[in-house]
């Protein structure tokens, strides 16, 4: 709820392809992202899950770090009923300059279809059971053209070179004996993308179920050990071992615990971590400025 000297508040950037979607900006933020140095420049979301402090107080420093820049793209920032209000007061007490539009959505109950879309991937969102109203966030990279088949293409007349990249990109093109040639006739069926889900402050819930189902890679609080049980409950947070059991069932293929509580040293996270892994042996206990590349769902191997 605080961050320690030996560990920052959580959030997880997400980096495909340049671009940079931020999940959660507690307290501090900006530090560990110039320490990671990923840039502003490719920063065009910040997804956030409720509004307690420990995870939107970062949220005015990075709108303030992204105006540094010049000629930033727009930013867009989903999140609770109240977002909108949160980051225009802070604006209006705080008095800083923006130089990029800002687009703000909030969730509502009438909100159908993903939170948000663009070129290369899509977000959905669902209420999640903590102390105040709380969203879980799934990320899905969209569909990739199936596997290019040069010998089909080759046997088709079209020639190694431009158009094969054409067709790789979904565009028909003529052969120089000026033959039609769709993709379709050239490309296997489409592969899907990488699936993140962010899912924090929540007890065990079907929704969580929901945007965990077969992730490629799950980040998940892992708040308690199994003997703070009751505290879980309590406050509206998981045990690691829990967490580690709703991966298992949902079908993850990996899984990070994050949002660990202060009361344990860092020194303790081998425990909580063993814990875990008892019931979810893909799991690791997330540290600070960890990076984890997620594979294609066809590919094997640990990264």
């Amino acid at each position: 709820m605080m961050p320690m000297p030996y560990r920052m508040l959580s959030s997880m950037a997400l980096r495909l392809n340049g671009k940079l979607y931020l999940f959660d900006a507690g307290e501090g933020t900006q530090i560990n992202w110039k320490k990671a140095r990923l840039g502003v420049r490719g920063l065009k979301l910040i997804a956030l899950t409720h509004l307690h402090a420990d995870h939107c107080l970062g949220i005015p420093g990075m709108m303030m770090l992204k105006a540094q820049m010049e000629d930033p793209v727009a930013l867009d920032i989903l999140g609770p009923p109240g977002t909108g209000e949160f980051v225009t007061q802070c604006r209006k007490i705080l008095d800083f300059r923006l130089n990029y539009a800002v687009n703000i959505i909030e969730w509502s109950p009438e909100s159908t279809g993903p939170a948000f879309r663009d070129e290369q991937a899509r977000i959905w969102w669902q209420p999640v059971q903590h102390s105040r109203f709380c969203l879980g966030y799934r990320f899905e990279e969209l569909d990739r053209a199936g596997k290019f088949s040069p010998e089909r293409a080759q046997s088709l007349g079209v020639p190694m070179g431009p158009l094969w990249g054409r067709l790789q990109k979904g565009q028909r093109v003529t052969t120089p004996s000026n033959r039609s040639v769709e993709p379709s006739e050239v490309l296997g069926p489409p592969r899907k993308g990488r699936h993140v889900a962010f899912v924090v402050d929540t007890r065990p819930t079907p929704s969580v179920y929901d945007l965990c189902r077969q992730a490629d890679l799950a980040v998940l609080e892992g708040m308690f050990l199994a003997e703070h049980a009751e505290h879980a409950e309590q406050k509206g947070h998981m045990t690691a071992v829990e967490a580690a059991a709703l991966a298992r069932k949902s079908g993850v293929a990996r899984a990070v615990l994050t949002h660990i509580s202060p009361r344990y040293e860092n020194s303790d996270l081998k425990q909580l971590e063993e814990e875990a892994r008892r019931e979810f042996g893909n799991l690791r206990v997330g540290r600070d400025l960890d990076t984890f590349e997620v594979n294609y769902p066809e590919e094997t191997g640990e990264p």
